[in-house]
């Protein structure tokens, strides 16, 4: 597996499989070569359904998978990766770089729910192949990641950020309603389980209320704070 180092404790590894098959990485990693993996991020090319080409972040996980179940891209059934802090900064600062460069709005800046393997964080390059040679989409990927130079965007200091956390429910795959509230600057982003990650017992029932207060009265058992789109601005 080829590999390229920054000097500033950022590696690149090149590799032939499909990134779904790449669980576990970082422990296989530290036992291949001793180093220490404290971040894992993938960075990924695939076709839109739309065609439309995109530039977008999204969490791991398939935690509406039942034990047993057979996720069909990877992943752990019932289980998500702690997502990455990266993930709210990242999207604000793709977004930004993106209307620097003039990419917008031919490329739509997004986040994607939460879905499919390995166990880790992406951020996926969307569209159809001739997008995927686009160097100037490519560059910006580069830059927002903290490679070109500059400094790396979405560190977390669990002390000093008390910054507000979205957990998004419900909804479509690339999130619009929560868009809104991502891009402002000083939200983090947690996990976001779109409409088809949110399996009812009854396949014919939408999520209702009485889910949303199940899920409410649950956190509130936890001492977690719940806060409307209102108070994100």
């Amino acid at each position: 597996m080829k590999g390229f180092a920054n000097g500033g404790g950022v590696r690149v590894l090149l590799h032939n499989r499909g990134i779904v098959e790449e669980d576990d990485l970082d422990r296989r990693w530290e036992e291949a070569t001793g180093e220490r993996v404290n971040e894992v991020i993938f960075l990924s090319k695939h076709t839109a359904v739309s065609n439309r080409p995109a530039l977008t972040v999204h969490p791991i996980g398939i935690p509406h998978l039942r034990e047993g179940e057979a996720g069909p891209q990877g992943g752990k059934p019932g289980w998500a990766a702690p997502p990455s802090s990266r993930i709210g900064p990242w999207l604000r600062h793709l977004k930004k770089l993106a209307q620097f460069h003039n990419l917008v709005p031919e490329f739509e800046i997004t986040l994607e729910g939460t879905h499919h393997g390995p166990v880790t964080n992406i951020r996926p390059l969307c569209g159809t192949h001739e997008y995927w040679k686009r160097q100037d989409a490519v560059q910006l990927v580069w830059e927002g990641l903290g490679l070109g130079g500059g400094a790396a965007v979405g560190n977390w200091n669990g002390e000093k950020d008390k910054n507000k956390i979205l957990l998004g429910l419900g909804g479509g795959h690339y999130a619009p309603r929560h868009m809104d509230i991502v891009l402002k600057d000083g939200v983090w982003v947690g996990h976001l389980l779109s409409g088809y990650s949110l399996p009812m017992e009854d396949p014919n029932q939408s999520f209702k209320s009485w889910q949303k207060n199940a899920i409410t009265a649950f956190l509130g058992e936890q001492n977690i704070k719940i806060g409307k789109p209102n108070d994100f601005y």
